[in-house]
């Protein structure tokens, strides 16, 4: 009888939303530059490229138009109702055209349970992105921070 009731109140918890799933990085996470065309581009040139390229991994990342650079990494216990994820990429003080100044961009993600891998990328699309020191990548749940990442621009 005891052991029915913690049944029924543990079902009623999860129904509730009073139990939600502890979202943890599982594996190695990868990052570095990502393994691309290495055409010379043009600001606001764009090469389609491939959500499974090899990263060479290192924290150096050369300053010039078409480098991703990031982390990839799996997520165990995602559930898609659970709080978002929020990307956090810290910049050494992107000025964009209109003279503003961005030293953080933020992103909301939505947690896809049956997505393999997850990527926090950034590439260089525009010249006025392209800007040399350190940029730090940081991955949260709310107020846990999941991974994150240093990487110098040069």
């Amino acid at each position: 009888m005891h052991l029915t009731r913690l049944s029924a109140l543990a079902a009623l918890m999860m129904l509730s939303g009073l139990v939600s799933a502890e979202v943890r990085v599982e594996g190695p996470v990868e990052y570095g530059v990502f393994e691309g065309p290495k055409a010379a581009l043009q600001s606001g040139e764009r090469v389609l490229r491939r959500s499974n390229e090899n990263i060479e991994q290192t924290e150096i990342v050369p300053a010039r138009l078409g480098t991703k650079f990031g982390l990839r990494y799996q997520l165990a216990g995602k559930v898609a109702e659970d709080v978002p994820l929020t990307l956090l990429y810290f910049t050494p003080g992107i000025r964009t055209p209109d003279g503003k100044r961005h030293d953080k961009l933020e992103v909301t993600q939505k947690l896809v349970p049956g997505a393999p891998q997850d990527i926090m990328a950034y590439e260089f699309t525009e010249s006025h992105e392209v800007i040399p020191g350190e940029w730090r990548f940081m991955v949260f749940q709310g107020d846990r921070l999941l991974v994150q990442q240093r990487f110098t621009v040069r």
